[in-house]
Order: structure tokens, then sequence, then C-alpha cells
């Protein structure tokens, strides 16, 4: 078999979705996943396969390593291969530092910082039978910034792309090749979640020096740009597509 695969976390909606259909349309084979939103995700695979693609949908919670280790069975037993590795999944809790709980600061360090290893670990042994791969991971500028009530979330990020660095050198030999995408304030079901969601996106359309907002699609562009094998050469980086606004003091 020779049809290339990608694999996408949290794909049943929002950038994770827009990611697995534009990967779709350029003729991969898709693998879905998610960990609540069932019918979301049949909606993503029936649009897949109207692109005359395969898809596999998988509900597995990427915080859990031996649910990792069922999705990626899932992925082998199906495919035999992955060529694209998209690290989409993602959760936490909107509190400020000293409202945080040990529970809070485990579920979202789980989803966020350690499924990107475990999901390595075992993409890393699928990528090798075909002679390489692309690891990409979706990060945010709260990474590198201060933003309200994101503390656990941000500090998550921090260690996802720090985890980017080291398994992009540590992957190269098997030309696997790993970076991440960080994006602006993004309209999606995520941002909901925050507290501050008008002010933070009335802020980045104000004051985003390319004058407009990010959108989906400057994530999921970024992203594709990442498993072409001209980005072959740029490892272990993280791309931020922000229009600009993390340059402004």
């Amino acid at each position: 078999m020779t049809q290339k695969v990608a694999l996408i976390t949290g794909s049943s909606r929002g950038i994770g979705k827009e990611t697995a259909l534009t990967l779709a349309k350029e003729g991969y084979d898709i693998v879905i996943n998610y960990a609540r939103s069932k019918t979301a995700a049949q909606e993503t695979a029936a649009e897949i396969e109207k692109l005359g693609r395969k898809v596999l949908t998988v509900k597995a919670n990427v915080g859990d390593v031996d649910k990792i280790k069922h999705l990626f069975a899932e992925i082998d037993r199906e495919f035999g291969r992955l060529d694209v590795f998209v690290n989409n999944a993602a959760s936490g809790v909107q509190r400020p530092a000293m409202e945080l709980e040990e529970s809070h600061w485990n579920w979202t360090m789980n989803i966020n910082s350690k499924a990107l290893l475990f999901c390595a670990q075992e993409a890393a042994k699928l990528m090798e039978k075909n002679g390489g791969g692309k690891i990409i991971s979706v990060s945010s500028l709260g990474s590198i910034r201060y933003l309200e009530n994101y503390t656990v979330v941000g500090v998550s990020k921090a260690a996802l792309e720090a985890l980017t660095r080291y398994l992009a050198v540590e992957l190269s030999s098997k030309n696997i090749v790993v970076n991440a995408v960080s994006g602006g304030a993004v309209d999606t079901d995520a941002l909901k979640h925050f507290p501050n969601r008008e002010e933070l996106l009335t802020e980045a359309a104000e004051k985003t020096p390319a004058g407009r907002m990010v959108s989906i699609d400057d994530m999921v562009n970024a992203i594709m740009f990442l498993t072409k094998e001209e980005s072959s050469m740029i490892r272990g980086q993280t791309i931020i597509v922000d229009g600009g606004i993390s340059l402004l003091v």
C-alpha cells in the first residue's frame, strides 16, 4: 500500500477539521480522532468520504497513554502506515494562577503536552515503515506571552514547543520532521471557553498589524506548508501565525 495517510487529533471541528479536509483534498487518507464530539466527527468523516478518500474515525482521549496506544493500533490495523501526524487536540482550564487546582494542571498538561510525546513515539514507529514523515503541533501565543486566565494552558503550550525541539533532533535520523504552528486569537469553538473572549477578539481585530484577525485558513495554510517536502529543512521550529500582533509591546 502506497497511499499516504494523515492523522489529525481533535479533528471533529475547528482547525483540526479544516486541516483534515484540506489534507483529504491533497490526496491523503485521513484518521479522525475525537474525545467527545462523535456526531461532529461522523459529519467530518462523511465530508472526507465525499472527496473520495478513505477515512478512519477513532475515539480516544489523547491525555491517556492507553488510549493513545489503542488509536495507533487502529491506524496500523487499517492502513499499516502513517505519513503526517497533526497534533491538534487541546483542552484546558481557564483560571488565574492562584485559583488552579492539581486536577486542572494534570488535565491540561496531559492533553496539551504529554500527548505529543506519547503520540510521537507511536507515530514514529509507523512512519519508519515508509521512510519518514511529518509531525506538526498546534500551539498558541500563550506559550510566550501572558494571556489572562491562560496560565496552565500557556505553560502546557510552552512545554509542547520545547518538546517539539527535542523530538526534531531525536527523530531526524528517521527522516521525521517535527515542527509547530502557533496562532494568534482565532475565533473557533475553543475560544468560547475563554471568560474574556470578547475582549480578546476585539483587541485582535483592532491591533493586529496585518489589519485583520487570524483565520482558521491562515493556520491550516501554515500546517500544510510544513507537510510539504519544500519545508523539510525547517526543523524544531514554532512558526508564529498572528498577523504581527506579538511584535507589539
